[in-house]
């Protein structure tokens, strides 16, 4: 690898209530219970599930903490705190949250709730994590430019994580793509971005396992390449 490698985060479940569902009951009662306007609290399906059935794609929204427990994985290597990993977060409404290098987000989620609340609300170019509005496809062909993408699916070819690795050894600016939502798949525009599509394992596995998977993987691949 001749250069950092690039995880993505895509179409990650990480958003703010939608003002389709802002006068429900379920938005509502977590409004007054926490004092925050319900235009400015994340879509929550543990807090919000009654309300988010009229949403689109609903299987596929409401977990953030989801998208939380996947960066905690990445986060935590010894690849990314050596600052050999970009970190980018895509939402499913096309926001995307930036981590400069070795940013650590917060272990409690409450605390990143707050945070992600707070980014996703204001926006900024500025700070630790910068908050701004881009697409998939802009995200990964202006702001990433990757030699070549990866994407992690169930509908990808079968291959090990250790060969897996040593492909994206082989690349120079390699990108990972792993989903950041529960269930279903990546949008054809996401599907179109992707130079190759691949599993590794025979079961769906949850986006903190992958993505924790790939990278020491990654890390393993390049301490021999290192030696």
């Amino acid at each position: 690898m001749n250069s950092k490698l690039n995880f993505v985060l895509a179409e990650s479940a990480l958003e703010l209530v939608p003002k389709e569902i802002l006068r429900s009951p379920a938005v509502a009662s977590d409004s007054r219970r926490r004092g925050v306007d319900g235009s400015r609290i994340l879509l929550d399906r543990s807090l919000h599930h009654s309300a988010m059935a009229r949403l689109r794609d609903s299987e596929k929204r409401g977990r953030p903490d989801l998208v939380h427990a996947a960066l905690l994985s990445v986060t935590g290597t010894p690849l990314y705190l050596d600052g050999s990993v970009r970190v980018f977060i895509h939402t499913n409404q096309d926001a995307v949250l930036e981590l400069a290098e070795r940013t650590r987000i917060p272990k409690s989620y409450f605390r990143f709730r707050g945070l992600a609340e707070k980014l996703l609300s204001e926006r900024s170019d500025e700070g630790l994590v910068k908050a701004y509005g881009a697409g998939i496809r802009e995200l990964l062909r202006r702001k990433v430019s990757p030699g070549r993408t990866f994407g992690l699916s169930v509908q990808g070819r079968q291959t090990g994580p250790e060969e897996l690795a040593k492909a994206i050894m082989a690349e120079k600016n390699p990108c990972v793509v792993v989903g950041g939502f529960p269930h279903g798949h990546f949008a054809q525009e996401t599907l179109a971005l992707v130079d190759e599509l691949v599993r590794i394992h025979e079961r769906p596995l949850e986006a903190h396992v992958v993505a924790s998977r790939v990278v020491y993987e990654v890390e393993k691949a390049a301490a021999l390449t290192n030696d």
